[in-house]
């Protein structure tokens, strides 16, 4: 087989269909967000990014900052291996324990990022439990659908905010299935919220497993910045609390908030914690102070829903 004739018009058939992407490669200037450098051939210009996920600039916060910078002096640049050999550093301990007392939940669980904690997440859930049927929004996040892929497990897809919808086919699954209920808060696509007791009620009604991702909104809404189910006063509803370190709170990572048998049971099986080399120690050290400073910082919150 000709490898590069085949993948040049696989990439000529994406070019047609106007879907081929281009990077803008940019070099942003800390202390002037949303500013950056656009460089392309050996030049560069100043543009305004109006397209970021950093959402609170916290990635340019001097505090963040100056925490990842200590961590870096003070244990170099990388961790050292997997969690489960040399890779567990005190600071993923303290940052899981921030990101636990965030939600209101027993435990916390890092990863890489947040498709994979959702891969890994929702993905070992599906795997572990018995009978499993997920029962997911149709707006859900490709981090969710491929999860549910992955663990090859039947799947309902339910009108996107529709209780009524979701009730329905809760109603008509058998009442031996193990069913999951899985949805986001603010949707990544339309910008629009969850109505998440409404949600909790069906589950609960037919004692289906809660699991939320909160990308999206952690940090942005919620008194201490718990996202859209401490907003709404929802999260003791919600078994599974999932978000990321790389949108509002500005650096890299994902995670997951539940309690503590269901965060040991995840660290015990996904193959998307267990195989990795974990978070630099400068990561987690800029991550931790990043929730904690927005924990209190409602000023930010209010600035930017002004």
């Amino acid at each position: 087989m000709d490898f590069e004739a085949f993948f040049a018009d696989q990439l000529s058939g994406l070019k047609q269909e106007g879907r081929y992407r281009t990077f803008a490669t940019l070099e942003r200037l800390a202390g002037q967000f949303p500013v950056a450098n656009y460089r392309r051939e050996n030049q560069s210009k100043p543009v305004v990014v109006w397209c970021s996920n950093d959402y609170l600039a916290m990635g340019q916060n001097p505090d963040v900052i100056a925490a990842m910078q200590q961590a870096i002096g003070e244990q170099g640049a990388g961790v050292g291996g997997t969690r489960n050999i040399s890779g567990t550093n005190f600071l993923h301990v303290e940052l899981e324990r921030e990101l636990a007392q965030l939600h209101g939940k027993q435990a916390g669980l890092l990863f890489t990022s947040g498709y994979v904690s959702n891969l890994s997440g929702l993905g070992t859930l599906c795997a572990k439990l018995p009978n499993v049927m997920v029962f997911s929004d149709e707006l859900n996040h490709a981090s969710m659908i491929e999860a549910m892929r992955a663990a090859r497990v039947p799947k309902v897809i339910y009108r996107h905010n529709d209780v009524d919808d979701l009730r329905e086919k809760l109603a008509d699954t058998p009442d031996d299935v193990t069913k999951i209920v899985a949805f986001e808060s603010v949707y990544s696509m339309e910008g629009d919220m969850a109505p998440l007791h409404d949600l909790c009620d069906v589950a609960q009604e037919f004692g289906a497993l809660t699991y939320l991702d909160e990308v999206h909104a952690v940090g942005l809404y919620g008194a201490n910045g718990g996202g859209l189910s401490e907003m709404q006063d929802a999260a003791a509803r919600i078994d599974v609390i999932e978000g990321t370190l790389a949108k509002a709170f500005g650096v890299m990572g994902g995670y997951i908030a539940a309690s503590a048998k269901m965060c040991d049971a995840i660290r015990s099986y996904a193959p998307g914690f267990i195989f990795t080399t974990s978070l630099a120690p400068a990561i987690a050290a800029g991550a931790a102070t990043s929730v904690r400073l927005l924990k209190t910082d409602q000023a930010r919150r209010d600035q930017h829903q002004t």
